[in-house]
């Protein structure tokens, strides 16, 4: 089988992000098949790279292509957009990186436009200078307007939320209390890469940030389950949740299972349902608990109608509602969400959060616990949903919340460079 060359394959990936609405996190997994697995980590830079600075790349093409590149010829269009992102982000020698691009255009069945690619790059080389003036010259968030505009509403340092964004995340992992302490499995990765432990209040102590990421495999005792990737504010999930061994435990929306896995980490003897509602997603958390020698109960079923998955006399203890959102909290490590998601969507999340915690609450236990987080940073999926719930749920009641030293009544994690990403928690109790 012939393998598909890279800046084909990203082209190719960057087109159905662009003009099919599909995410960076199924197509990059689809196409390893026809990739040679040396190519794999330039293509997954190139397809990031182009979703991350996307506006400042079409800017370039405008001016250098009179006429836009529309229907068939929008992979050439894509085949640029890879083109520029090599020549302004990547360590590859102009020579090289414009030949390569050019090349990719014979198995994209593209051999007609070979010279217009190779035409368009190698003027933006000869203006360079003058073009990145007049692109650059406007202050880039390499956002869309619509959610700059709802950044700019609700937070005054809506520019830091926007450069965080706009960074590479760094790699957090977490330790297995069971298998190590933090402090020592730190001293194994001493020789591996620099890390910190980041000792403040939005750090949990089970959490490690290495200064440069690495492949899992490079873990010390990876595959014997003694640490998990998780963001360091993605840890707070488990451990406000709190859960007790012996307890009937749901967690919803739980692919791809870091959460689970962490439960089950501080109560090993908790009976865990890991319910989601795509099944292709469910392959990674039986995955991740046969890694951490785990047992859990998993289910594929929709949250909002727990009639359809659960049988009628079982109630939780606690549970944890990770709820659907539009992930605005986590655009650093997934870029495409900026231009796959709409404006129009937040209506339609906050209406299917409403509906899951609405039939969750009816299979929580008098007393009972129920833990509200999402990776967004709107307040119409986070605040101002726990409001409305508030005020037509009498029997739930807002629990504080404590982060080491601090303690408040919910919590808005926003990204942070060097930190975790976008998260929110509120935690509401059942009352008699």
């Amino acid at each position: 089988m012939k393998m598909l060359p890279p800046r084909a394959a990203a082209a190719q990936i960057i087109l159905e992000v662009l003009d099919n609405g599909k995410s960076l996190s199924s197509l990059i997994p689809a196409v390893q098949a026809e990739l040679d697995a040396k190519d794999l980590p330039l293509v997954q830079e190139i397809s990031f790279g182009v979703c991350r600075v996307l506006p400042r790349l079409e800017a370039i093409i405008r001016h250098l292509v009179a006429k836009p590149l529309k229907h068939k010829t929008r992979l050439v269009h894509c085949l640029l957009l890879v083109g520029l992102y090599q020549l302004l982000y990547l360590r590859v020698p102009t020579h090289a990186a414009v030949s390569e691009v050019v090349n990719a255009t014979k198995p994209l069945k593209l051999d007609s436009f070979r010279g217009l690619v190779n035409g368009v790059l190698r003027r933006f080389l000869r203006e360079q200078e003058a073009i990145l003036a007049k692109v650059d010259q406007h202050w880039q968030t390499l956002h869309p307007e619509w959610l700059v505009n709802k950044l700019k509403h609700t937070y005054p340092n809506w520019r830091e939320i926007i450069e965080a964004n706009n960074q590479k995340p760094p790699m957090w992992i977490r330790v297995n209390p069971q298998c190590a302490e933090t402090t020592d499995y730190r001293q194994q990765l001493a020789d591996l890469a620099k890390n910190d432990l980041n000792p403040s209040a939005c750090v949990p102590d089970c959490a490690i940030r290495l200064n440069h990421p690495v492949a899992v495999h490079q873990l010390p005792q990876f595959e014997e389950g003694w640490v998990t990737v998780q963001d360091a504010h993605a840890q707070w999930s488990a451990i406000l949740l709190g859960a007790q061994n012996g307890e009937q435990i749901l967690d919803a929306c739980a692919a791809p299972g870091g959460k689970t896995t962490h439960i089950l980490e501080l109560a090993p003897h908790a009976n865990v349902i890991a319910l989601d509602i795509e099944a292709n997603r469910l392959k990674r958390v039986r995955e991740n608990l046969q890694r951490l020698k785990q047992t859990a109960t998993v289910i594929c079923g929709d949250a909002s109608r727990p009639e359809q998955w659960l049988e009628q006399d079982i109630m939780f203890d606690r549970i944890l509602l990770d709820a659907p959102c539009s992930a605005t909290g986590v655009i650093r490590r997934h870029p495409d969400i900026k231009w796959l998601r709409q404006e129009s969507d937040i209506a339609e999340l906050a209406a299917l959060q409403q509906r899951i915690l609405t039939a969750l609450w009816q299979r929580l236990k008098p007393n009972g616990t129920l833990l509200y987080a999402t990776c967004s940073i709107l307040a119409e999926e986070n605040s101002e949903q726990i409001a409305r719930f508030l005020a037509h749920t009498p029997n739930a009641r807002l629990e504080p919340l404590q982060f080491h030293t601090e303690t408040v009544q919910y919590k808005q994690f926003l990204p942070q460079q060097a930190g975790g990403d976008g998260f929110f928690y509120a935690k509401l109790r059942k009352v008699e």
